[in-house]
């Protein structure tokens, strides 16, 4: 684990190496190549808690809030987390093929129209403030901030399936 300067903030360097990877120097100097920034609670507090982890899977430097790294350091490491965290948000679902499962969904996402499969009622995962994360066949998470804000009709077809 990395040193912690007097402000409570973790010493250390990062950025990129030719071949596109993040190269983490450690307050004692040392570069390890390939770190990977993973998130404590992505959905419930996605800017807190970051831990960049080596290529060996351990834990090199724990970030407590990521908004306190200077700017070109929280750039590197929220980029590659956007990679990492692909989660669309579910903005409208246009129709379900059966209300039983597994069903194919057609969505309306931030990303942009799709459909998925839904395998199991267990897939839809409640979250708290009324959120919701529902994992289709292929892994992918979409994600429903508010189920309040979605339209009547989305609303209708999605409490089938709660």
């Amino acid at each position: 684990m990395s040193n912690i300067d007097d402000t409570n903030i973790p010493v250390f360097g990062l950025e990129r190496d030719t071949f596109g990877r993040l190269v983490l120097t450690d307050a004692e100097g040392e570069r390890h190549v390939g770190v990977t920034p993973v998130r404590a609670f992505p959905l419930s507090a996605p800017g807190e808690g970051v831990s960049l982890v080596g290529s060996e899977g351990r834990e090199l430097v724990w970030i407590d809030r990521v908004e306190a790294l200077p700017p070109p350091t929280r750039a590197l490491i929220e980029e590659e987390l956007a990679v990492r965290d692909f989660a669309p948000t579910l903005l409208k679902l246009h129709a379900v093929s059966s209300f039983g499962v597994p069903s194919t969904w057609t969505v309306s996402t931030d990303r942009g129209d799709t459909s998925f499969v839904l395998k199991a009622e267990e897939d839809i995962r409640r979250l708290e403030g009324g959120a919701l994360l529902i994992a289709s066949a292929h892994g992918v998470q979409f994600r429903i901030p508010d189920v309040k804000v979605l339209d009547r009709a989305s609303r209708k077809l999605l409490e089938r399936f709660l």
